[in-house]
């Protein structure tokens, strides 16, 4: 046994591994093998998630690439052929007091839509219609995939977020450049009240001795199955003209919209007005007008205005036409009288220093009807009357500016009646001034040439330079006076003024500040050259 026992000692000692200097090596024989085992496992494990991520990142890429490819595809196909497309169904969103048919009126042309360029263009027009009624802070329209059995079809999903505030407000000191007045205004509006899209409005005006009013209104964008807005106004209005025309003027009426559309404005108009003179001083024509009297008329305006910008056009044209009959009531009192205004304009660029080239014409005529209209003279405050210091450029309601002439400052006048001075024992009589009449027939032309200033500051801030000529003129027809008319004679007297200017564009008001240089008036007329500034607000 003892043989054995050795020998295998023996065996035991010779299989131990040994160093080259013949120790024996100490600690775990299989260390190391280990350590290099789980030191190629790490590595593995980190190539492993490097090629894991390198894959994601290849099909991350892959995809992003497939659907910017299916974009591509998409847009190729909207630009170069028609998509058919029809609406399943549209769902209305986040409307907690707005009514419901409200909103579907005015998204209604999305159910008309037969493909899918023709429904991004309704959806874009029906987005900017519901954010014109006032009443939503948003509007989100997304497209939707319809039902999977009906290919070829598209949900869209209308989602609004109504105002917080339903009440607002704002005042402030604006000027009147035709009435040569500042004024404080102030307006009150509550909204969607009912859940019809509703406004209601009321608003005051106090001028320096010129001008108040207070006024109450409600307007409905859509109510119930009438297409059209319904608009409704009340308002008391007094106005001074007492320096030009020596009468005040009060105003109680009520205004009704009845059709209004995009190109189209029709509106019913009741006013009772009287017309007085505390100074005792008035023209003899002034005085045969003063007194109460009624006005019912219908009004129709059309209007096409395709300029690229109200303030500072550069292209493009607009077009208004009104139409105005009045004497509607059986009243003997009702003013019975035809309206008719025209008025043009054209822009066209030049291409240099952003300049562009304005011009335009107006034309207005009144004239009484009835029973002996021939010899009856027209209504004052419905007669046209010409000059302040409004743009002709950006204004667009009939002959009624003329740079350089004062407010009412050209046209038929007539002399005030003469004061008696008594004192020293001795009469002497003395004219106090005249009185604007006003005229049955007015034309207005003008030619304005805007561009931008050297400065890049000015460019910024939208200042700009202009060149402006303007010419016009007004005559009676009335009281027979049509029988004297004549054409060349009446081209012959035209006023005309030009200038130079610079024009300063803010958010609450425009600023023009022109050297004015007449170059042709009359003994009536009120004029001066030299510079004028003027105010127009809001924009």
């Amino acid at each position: 046994m003892a043989t054995s026992v050795e020998e295998q000692q023996i065996h035991q000692e010779k299989s131990m591994p040994q160093n080259p200097h013949g120790d024996e090596i100490e600690g775990d024989p299989n260390g190391d093998e280990d350590e290099d085992f789980e030191e190629e496992e790490e590595d593995g494990d980190e190539d492993l998630e490097e090629e894991e991520e390198e894959a994601d990142d290849v099909v991350s890429q892959s995809r992003l690439f497939s659907q910017r490819n299916k974009l591509n595809n998409l847009f190729h196909r909207l630009s170069t052929e028609r998509v058919t497309l029809r609406v399943h169904d549209v769902l209305i969103k986040g409307n907690t007091k707005t009514k419901e048919s409200l909103i579907e009126a005015e998204v209604e042309a999305l159910k008309k839509a037969t493909s899918m360029q023709e429904l991004l263009q309704v959806a874009s027009i029906a987005n900017a219609r519901l954010h014109k009624l006032e009443i939503f802070d948003s509007v989100n329209i997304t497209l939707d995939s319809g039902p999977p059995e009906l290919p070829g079809t598209a949900n869209v999903i209308v989602e609004v977020v109504e105002t917080k505030n339903p009440l607002t407000g704002d005042i402030g000191i604006f000027t009147k450049p035709e009435a040569r007045s500042w004024s404080l205004e102030g307006s009150l509006k509550l909204k969607n009240l009912l859940g019809y899209g509703d406004v209601w409005d009321g608003s005051g005006a106090y001028g320096w001795d010129q001008t108040s009013e207070i006024s109450a209104g409600v307007s409905f964008p859509r109510f119930k199955r009438l297409v059209t807005p319904v608009t409704a106004r009340i308002s008391l209005l007094s106005q001074d003209w007492l320096k030009l025309s020596s009468y005040k003027e009060r105003l109680l009426g009520l205004s009704v919209g009845l059709v209004s559309t995009r190109n189209h404005d029709l509106s019913y108009n009741l006013t009772w007005r009287n017309l007085t003179d505390p100074s005792q001083m008035s023209s003899r024509s002034i005085r045969g007008q003063l007194g109460h009297s009624l006005v019912s008329s219908c009004k129709y305006s059309f209007k096409v205005d395709k300029r690229d910008s109200p303030v500072r056009p550069r292209r493009g044209y607009s077009f208004l036409s009104t139409s105005q009959i009045g004497g509607l009531a059986p009243d003997s009192r009702s003013l019975r009288f035809l309206r008719q205004e025209f008025d043009f304009r054209y822009a066209w660029p030049l291409g240099f220093c952003n300049a562009a080239l304005n011009f335009g014409i107006s034309a207005g005529v009144i004239y009484p009807w009835g029973s002996g209209s021939m010899s009856m003279p027209s209504p004052l405050p419905e007669r046209f009357f010409l000059g302040g210091h409004s743009s002709p450029v950006c204004t667009l309601s009939g002959p009624a500016s003329l740079l350089g002439f004062k407010s009412r400052g050209l046209g038929p006048a007539e002399a005030r009646r003469l004061i008696i001075d008594k004192s020293n024992n001795e009469n002497t009589a003395s004219s106090s001034g005249t009185d604007a009449l006003g005229g049955d027939l007015s034309v207005t032309a003008f030619a304005d040439l805007s561009f931008d200033l050297p400065l890049r500051i000015f460019r910024e801030a939208g200042i700009h330079g202009h060149l402006f000529a303007c010419a016009g003129n007004l005559t009676k027809l009335t009281e027979n006076e049509y029988r004297n008319f004549s054409l060349q004679k009446f081209r012959e007297s035209f006023r005309r003024s030009a200038g130079v200017g610079i024009i300063v564009p803010t958010k609450v008001f425009r600023m023009e500040i022109n050297y004015c240089y007449i170059l042709k008036q009359l003994k009536h007329d009120s004029a001066k050259t030299g510079i004028q500034f003027s105010f127009s607000s809001p924009l």
